[in-house]
């Protein structure tokens, strides 16, 4: 296959209620959109998810356009291609931002798939007709999370995950879990903890949770394997995992007994998809993470998400959880705590390009006659 065009879209969406962490609030999400069109007319479509600035990882919507722009997209029109994962590995040739990469690699993933008459699903292996829906709420007053969790709840979601940090723990979590005793809970600590913190993360054991998301340092799997080995709550491994090797040495070192895998924190599908196969060799539970994205990453998630390792349900919610209007139709819905794998060619969506130049703040168009 060789690529005919690339077209790049960055767009902004306002979240219909802010997102709040310990790190800070998002009320408008920009992305980048990928558009990949091969020499026979076949489009797939890929999405960069990045943030506008560095506090989730280095990367940011401008570092990725410019890493797309000079250096990605020139180079894989240059090429020919059997596999989307060949795109993968050539893109290795540069260092680092591997959200830029999962973007573009994204696109062929669903390029590759429609050339092939089948759904994104059925053409990496996937094994589920439903997948769990799992929901993030948002740091807020204790009472105004009950709420919102006993919304969510009733909305028939499976699993809740809650942001902690030493300010906001045991007493917010202790509120949550009187209230809903069998519910099944999770806390994000995205990095907020030390090893000074074990005997605070230890008084969190009593409440049960399904996990302990990321407590330590961003970068870190030693300091982390210290800390597991003085909990009996699972810890789950999430930025600290940006490759196969990572996830590897975690799983060598007792790191962790979960691994969040998101497409774009790992580099890719390609990757994404090694990672699943290697904690499934040596029985450790997976599941996908979220990234505020829109439909079209929520649709590779809910791909991803049918492999049989994911056994825990991942952040993947309705589209109307955070979006007025999705950029993908029909839009993401969670039935009864539950989504349905889509089974048309490729994400199993169609993508509102009319709707998505709309909300674009810049559009450029890269073709292989132009280089």
């Amino acid at each position: 296959m060789k690529i005919k065009k690339i077209e790049m879209f960055l767009t902004k969406l306002e979240l219909l209620q802010p997102f709040r962490t310990h790190l800070g609030t998002v009320s408008e999400r920009e992305s980048i959109l990928l558009k990949m069109t091969d020499m026979d007319g076949v489009s797939g479509w890929g999405e960069v998810v990045a943030f506008s600035s560095p506090w989730y990882t280095e990367e940011t919507i401008q570092t990725s356009w410019h890493m797309l722009e000079d250096f990605f997209i020139p180079s894989l029109l240059q090429g020919q291609w059997e596999h989307p994962g060949e795109i993968h590995d050539a893109l290795l040739v540069w260092k680092g931002n591997p959200m830029a990469r999962a973007g573009v690699e994204m696109a062929a993933w669903d390029l590759f798939a429609k050339r092939a008459g089948k759904s994104l699903a059925d053409f990496i292996g996937g094994t589920r007709k439903r997948i769990d829906a799992g929901v993030v709420v948002s740091v807020d007053t204790t009472s105004k999370m009950i709420d919102a969790i006993n919304l969510r709840v009733k909305e028939g979601y499976q699993r809740v995950k809650v942001k902690i940090d030493p300010g906001h723990d045991y007493e917010m979590l202790h509120a949550i879990r009187r209230e809903f005793p069998q519910l099944a809970l999770m806390a994000d600590a995205n990095s907020a903890y030390t090893l000074d913190d074990v005997d605070r993360l230890r008084k969190l054991d009593e409440f049960q949770l399904l996990m302990i998301e990321q407590p330590l340092a961003s970068d870190d799997i030693i300091e982390h394997a210290e800390l597991q080995k003085a909990l009996s709550t699972p810890i789950c491994l999430d930025e600290s995992i940006v490759s196969y090797n990572d996830a590897g040495h975690a799983i060598k070192l007792g790191s962790c007994q979960v691994i969040n895998i998101k497409i774009g924190r790992v580099g890719g599908l390609t990757n994404a998809i090694r990672i699943h196969d290697l904690c499934m060799r040596n029985g450790i539970p997976v599941w996908c993470g979220g990234m505020l994205e829109t439909g079209i990453s929520r649709s590779f998630n809910i791909a991803l998400a049918s492999l049989p390792n994911f056994t825990i349900p991942g952040d993947i919610s309705s589209s109307s959880r955070y979006w007025k209007k999705d950029v993908i139709e029909p839009e993401v819905v969670v039935t009864q705590g539950k989504i349905s794998v889509p089974t048309a060619p490729g994400i199993g969506h169609s993508v509102n390009e009319k709707y998505i130049k709309e909300i674009s703040a810049k559009i450029k168009t890269f073709q292989k006659e132009d280089l």
